[in-house]
């Protein structure tokens, strides 16, 4: 019987088991929570559960024939995370993620930001993701060092009081009418098995603020502050009106790949900006830049303006 202690709470109950039992493969823990092999104050509970400070965890003994090593970063991967860091304090990591990074392992994706973090800073008993980011879009994720910044956090993510901003660079002439696009929103899966998001009636209700920055032969740069959070929300809504983000291969039309194509864009443009938000009374505005791949396409389309 292991006791959770203050500075691990607010962990999911997966991932506080693979900090216990290094070197068992994730399968192994899921099937020991699916079959109640692991108890929470002697109940089931599910792999997403937030440990709480006190909770007592039953941990059957668990091993493994084959038993996985930690998974590490490669040399480059670690360089560009370790370039990436922002802000360390005693409270938050705040990293500027690279395009073509998960936030976190699964679905065939063994090791994400969060994994990364954690084999780089070992000496951190406490990493969590506070949001998340699509694999495919860069910029700003907000990291949680201790249980209370991460329900602080939560809360004020649930309320609606952290300011997100997202550039993106969108196909055509953005409507100058156009300020928000809401349009309900539901995951589905393709007969591929692909999962993706469509409009729909029965989906739930989202909403986003969408700003022109600057208007560009075959594109508009736009700033889009997404009022609920929703998956692939800003690049759905984006497609949904006509003017899909340029670079997305999901989200597509024959006029985003045009433009994809005229703008030497080798990936999505989509990039968290700037965040805003307070913790332990101190007040956060970050900002970070878009970086040289995608300012070299703005440097790119502005030249053929000329």
């Amino acid at each position: 019987m292991v006791a959770v202690a203050d500075e691990e709470a607010g962990q999911r109950l997966d991932n506080f088991l693979l900090r216990q039992v290094a070197g068992v493969p994730k399968t192994r823990i899921y099937r020991a929570i699916r079959k109640g092999e692991v108890r929470v104050n002697k109940g089931r509970a599910k792999p997403e559960y937030r440990v709480q400070a006190g909770d007592a965890v039953r941990i059957p003994p668990l091993s493994a024939r084959e038993p996985e090593a930690p998974a590490k970063p490669s040399k480059g991967w670690e360089q560009r995370i370790r370039d990436a860091v922002l802000i360390d304090n005693a409270d938050l990591l705040v990293i500027n993620k690279p395009t073509g990074l998960a936030v976190h392992g699964g679905s065939g994706v063994r090791l994400g930001l969060i994994e990364a973090l954690r084999s780089l800073f070992p000496e951190a008993r406490y990493l969590e993701l506070v949001h998340r980011l699509d694999r495919d879009t860069s910029g700003l994720v907000l990291i949680a060092k201790n249980a209370r910044v991460l329900r602080e956090l939560h809360q004020q993510l649930r309320e609606d009081r952290v300011d997100k901003r997202y550039w993106a660079l969108v196909a055509g002439k953005w409507p100058a009418y156009q300020k928000s696009v809401s349009a309900p929103l539901a995951k589905r899966q393709t007969a591929s098995g692909e999962r993706i998001v469509k409009v729909a009636a029965d989906g739930k209700a989202a909403k986003t603020d969408i700003r022109v920055l600057e208007r560009l032969p075959s594109a508009t740069l736009v700033e889009a502050k997404p009022i609920s959070g929703r998956t692939h929300q800003i690049r759905v809504h984006a497609q949904h009106v006509g003017h899909p983000i340029l670079g997305d291969s999901k989200y597509q039309s024959d006029q985003s790949i045009q433009a994809t194509a005229g703008a030497n864009l080798k990936r999505l443009f989509l990039h968290a900006k700037a965040i805003a938000f307070n913790v332990a009374g101190e007040r956060y505005q970050i900002e970070c830049p878009l970086g040289d791949e995608l300012e070299s396409v703005l440097s790119r389309l502005r030249s053929q303006r000329e």
